[in-house]
């Protein structure tokens, strides 16, 4: 197949949700029609040893959550399917936007009974700022939940999204009998039983006909015409234009565990959602047809397998094509590169390719050359822009509870840094570590990574701090800014990058200390121009 029929049979996309609304199931399930695994595990149920596929590190096991962004490939209807599954927690929602950044549309996942939740509404804001095609997955039909139309208003409302029904369901919860599928024109009738992989489907072009009182029952056919008369009354018409210019969102129905209505989804989704896109750098727009090849890092995972202390650089490839032993430009650190052996990812099988394609995801093994936001290209001046740091919000100091051991602290830190897992300052006042994250839950993971992948123990110490803020002087050289370190200094320190950071200890100080110095601006987050 020639290169531009290997772009336009790419489909990348994220699945974002608040926690618990089904993400890692409806993954496993896409999985189960490409065919990538045989049997899907559902993240809570402990009796069944099998874990969910998509869940690699020992610590989302036991807590059935997703913590990593894990990459899944699979094949169907001749498309090539790369998902990224994203966190939903929100102590993670830094890995989550950046992921963002790596994919052309999104899966949008809503439970029925809680409808949009807080976490939801942060990362749509994200696509919306971004105008990434969604499409909505309503989830858990088979349990009670709010009224079909209900959570259509709430979606458009809260979210801010233009929808159109392309399925909807034939009753909820007890009384659920199926959906019907808008966009196909058929029935998909619910049985209940999750052994079966695959429902059948009836199709109906029309809905007068006698035969839908016989296989749904007379009340059941009577509100599906009336709800159906309302939808085609009250929304608008699928247009697949306004669709990939992220005006309109097609919402689906069904139930991830039971494996209804995916089919639907991923039907439509193969034959409306956009190929690769091309991507704005700070030069220039670049094409996903060209022929030269630019891609960037937007996660590093530190020991995928802790027997071999190895980093994964996880690359999107965005133009050309990306060749195994060919040297490419590390454009930041401006020094050639070569990769023996690129992999592309098969859930938690990882495998080395020869070539890969715009839309790609490739992981390349890293001996520490990488940071979040790192571009490759065959030789031009590119930067991809839009990874930023943001500002955390939980603070402490961090101590080697094993002086024996400080080696292998020091390089897990170090480490788990380069993964933005969180970030580290460096106090200019005695060189005391801080480590700052997005949320709590971050520094259970850090403390269990450290022991398990480094061997090395730490305890941490509060450390009372309200914001992180980056320094950005108008004249370094200039006495208000020399009064400013000397005032504060207990309260400065150095990112990773060795950028100035002040840590300010309340919202009080950071404003007067905003007011006595003007000319010494503060960032939030660490992109500034």
């Amino acid at each position: 197949m020639d290169f531009k029929g290997e772009i336009a049979r790419r489909r990348t996309f994220g699945i974002i949700s608040h926690p618990d609304a089904g993400k890692t199931t409806l993954t496993e399930k896409l999985l189960l029609f490409g065919g990538a695994i045989q049997e899907a595990g559902a993240v809570k149920n402990n009796k069944i040893k099998k874990t969910a596929t998509s869940d690699f590190m020992e610590i989302e096991r036991q807590r059935g959550i997703s913590v990593a962004t894990s990459v899944l490939a699979f094949i169907y209807r001749d498309k090539k399917i790369n998902i990224l599954d994203t966190p939903g927690h929100k102590d993670f929602a830094e890995d989550t936007f950046r992921t963002l950044t790596a994919v052309d549309s999104v899966i949008v996942v809503i439970d029925v009974a809680k409808g949009v939740e807080d976490q939801t509404e942060k990362l749509v804001e994200v696509c919306r700022m971004r105008n990434i095609p969604m499409i909505v997955f309503i989830n858990k039909l088979d349990r009670e939940g709010k009224d079909a139309f209900d959570l259509l208003d709430e979606v458009e409302q809260k979210l801010g999204l233009n929808v159109t029904p392309l399925s909807f369901p034939i009753g909820m919860g007890y009384d659920f009998k199926g959906i019907y599928n808008l966009y196909e024109k058929n029935i998909n009738l619910f049985s209940g039983d999750n052994k079966k992989n695959i429902e059948e489907t009836i199709a109906f072009d029309n809905l007068e006909n006698a035969e839908l009182e016989k296989i749904i029952g007379t009340k059941a056919a009577e509100e599906l015409r009336e709800n159906l008369e309302l939808v085609n009354g009250v929304y608008p018409a699928f247009n697949k234009e306004d669709y990939l210019n992220a005006k309109q969102q097609p919402v689906f129905f069904g139930s991830a565990l039971n494996n209804f209505g995916v089919r639907e989804l991923l039907d439509c989704f193969v034959d409306i959602a956009p190929a690769p896109l091309a991507k704005k750098a700070e030069e220039r727009l670049v094409m996903a047809n060209e022929k030269e090849m630019t891609g960037f890092v937007f996660k590093i995972h530190a020991n995928m397998d802790p027997k071999h202390r190895d980093r994964l650089a996880f690359v999107k490839v965005v133009s050309g094509t990306f060749e195994r032993n060919k040297p490419y430009l590390h454009v930041r650190q401006d020094k050639k590169l070569k990769f023996s052996s690129p992999n592309a990812f098969f859930a938690e099988k990882k495998e080395i390719v020869d070539i890969s394609y715009p839309g790609d995801i490739v992981g390349l093994h890293d001996t520490g050359h990488f940071k979040i936001g790192d571009t490759l290209t065959e030789g031009e001046q590119l930067n991809y822009k839009g990874i930023p740091s943001f500002s955390p919000e939980h603070f402490r100091y961090i101590n080697n509870a094993d002086p024996m051991k400080s080696k292998q602290l020091y390089k897990g830190i170090d480490q788990l840094m380069d993964e933005g897992v969180a970030q580290l300052f460096t106090l200019e006042m005695n060189g005391r570590k801080v480590v700052g994250t997005v949320g709590a839950l971050q520094f259970e993971v850090i403390q269990y990574r450290l022991e398990h992948e480094y061997g090395a123990k730490c305890t941490y110490e509060n450390f009372p701090v309200y914001k992180a803020c980056w320094v950005d002087p108008d004249e370094p050289k200039n006495e208000e800014f020399k009064e400013f370190k000397r005032v504060k200094q207990k309260f400065l320190a150095k990112d990773k990058r060795g950028q100035l950071v002040f840590l300010a200890d309340s919202q009080f100080s950071l404003q007067m200390t905003q007011q006595k110095y003007p000319s010494v601006k503060l960032h939030f987050t660490s992109e500034f121009e």
